[in-house]
């Protein structure tokens, strides 16, 4: 092999296509662009979301607000709804997530959060993620026992 002598494979390498160099080579005139238009122009180029004339998407959406990826999602539960749940027997006086993730009440992605809505008349422990000001209270106040997890 002779450095001097390399050549490219036969085929591999074409030669350029020559533009508006007359009618005679088939691409002289318009140079393959078609006629008049901002495709046919030097310099031309279109924005990023150009949607030729339309009203773009980034501009037909409303512009305000925000939906955040990494929200807590809680599973809200009143003191009503579990004095209900201690009246028919479905949860006894210990109430926690793997408890109420048995009897199909909570969801297992959610977090657990205790709300002050109703009266509770029986003394639990509970165990959740968060309370309310007025729950932590009105379970404070009957003796029972508050875990935050």
């Amino acid at each position: 092999m002779i450095l001097n002598n390399l050549n490219p494979k036969y085929g591999s390498v074409k030669k350029k296509k020559r533009l508006g160099r007359g009618q005679g080579s088939g691409k002289g005139g318009t140079c393959t662009k078609g006629h008049k238009g901002a495709k046919a122009r030097s310099g031309n180029f279109k924005k990023r979301g150009f949607e030729g004339g339309q009203m773009p998407l980034q501009r037909r959406i409303p512009k305000f607000g925000f939906k955040t990826k990494n929200k807590k999602k809680y599973f809200l539960l009143n003191l009503d709804t579990l004095q209900y749940l201690i009246n028919i027997g479905t949860i006894t006086k210990i109430v926690n997530k793997e408890i109420l993730l048995k009897k199909g009440i909570l969801n297992k992605k959610k977090l657990l959060k205790i709300l002050g809505r109703g009266k509770l008349k029986s003394k639990i422990e509970i165990t959740a993620n968060k309370f309310s000001k007025k729950a932590y209270d009105e379970i404070k106040n009957l003796g029972g026992k508050i875990i935050l997890s």
